[in-house]
């Protein structure tokens, strides 16, 4: 793609070095979208393509952004429309004073985008806490989900542990520490197996959105809110077809909840991604599509 990077971006992406990273990039769209949070639109980033029957929606994780799928996008992309977008309070999307950054709002602002835009049930993808997301999603607007994929999910576990010290004056110390370089590589370190993949490219992408105006004061205000704590006892409510992919070696949330999450979801099947931290989609893009594109085809 030779188009220039969008000017909503912050300036350094033209630091990204990967073919992979640059190409995801360059295709970030944003949209003035109208919610009932606010009476102004929310600048809110998105990546779209591809056709197919069935949409794709990826959702990322925590302190995260769609850069996070810039390898397993476009993998999805050549097969279904696919579509990921940056939550409120998270990635590129703005932050806009008054409100809320808690779930009830991050559902309410996703909702509106799949109104919006998508206008037809889904594949919904979550990864990490955007697996939590995901599930919540599920549940209060089942007419949205065909079929749902949790990655290395976010829901029995509790909420960022880091949450229990955003309180003033600790608040800001706490998450000023999230945006520390040696704290986010050593947490990179710990998502993959293959060190190898912890690129200057990497950091780059997982750390880019630290730019935006706002991510501390969001930041802050997600963690005190709990996070998605309130989960677990809804888990089995759940009613699609779930596939539960989860990495063997994940060092972030552990491997016991993905036993979990095959026990309480009726409809669903759990695969082990060989060899894999908690990151199967930028560890083993290829894997992982396959098994996702195969799950949409059953």
């Amino acid at each position: 793609m030779n188009q220039a990077f969008p000017g909503f971006l912050p300036s350094d992406v033209r630091h990204l070095t990967e073919p992979a990273s640059i190409a995801l990039a360059k295709r970030i769209r944003q949209i003035g979208l109208n919610t009932p949070l606010s009476p102004q639109p929310i600048q809110t980033t998105y990546i779209q393509q591809g056709m197919g029957s069935t949409p794709i929606l990826l959702l990322h994780g925590f302190d995260s952004s769609i850069l996070e799928f810039r390898r397993l996008f476009p993998l999805l992309a050549e097969h279904q429309e696919t579509w990921g977008v940056d939550l409120l309070g998270f990635g590129f999307s703005d932050r806009p004073a008054g409100v809320q950054f808690d779930p009830p709002a991050i559902k309410t602002h996703l909702y509106s985008f799949w109104k919006t835009l998508i206008q037809q049930p889904v594949v919904l993808v979550g990864v990490s806490m955007g697996g939590a997301v995901a599930i919540d999603f599920a549940l209060s607007y089942p007419e949205s989900v065909e079929k749902l994929v949790l990655i290395d999910s976010a829901g029995f576990a509790q909420g960022p542990a880091l949450g229990k010290w955003l309180i003033p004056p600790l608040g800001y110390l706490a998450a000023e520490f999230l945006r520390h370089p040696a704290v986010r590589k050593r947490v990179s370190l710990n998502a993959y197996v293959d060190s190898r993949l912890v690129t200057v490219d990497a950091l780059l992408c997982a750390s880019l959105h630290l730019k935006q105006p706002g991510w501390l004061p969001a930041m802050i205000a997600f963690t005190r809110s709990g996070g998605y704590t309130f989960l677990t006892d809804k888990i089995a409510q759940i009613t699609v077809p779930t596939l539960i992919l989860w990495g063997d070696s994940d060092r972030i949330l552990g491997t016991a909840d993905a036993a979990r999450f095959k026990a309480a979801i009726a409809q669903s099947q759990l695969i082990w991604i060989p060899e894999c931290g908690h990151v199967p989609h930028l560890e083993k893009p290829q894997t992982t599509a396959q098994h996702i594109l195969e799950f949409i085809y059953r």
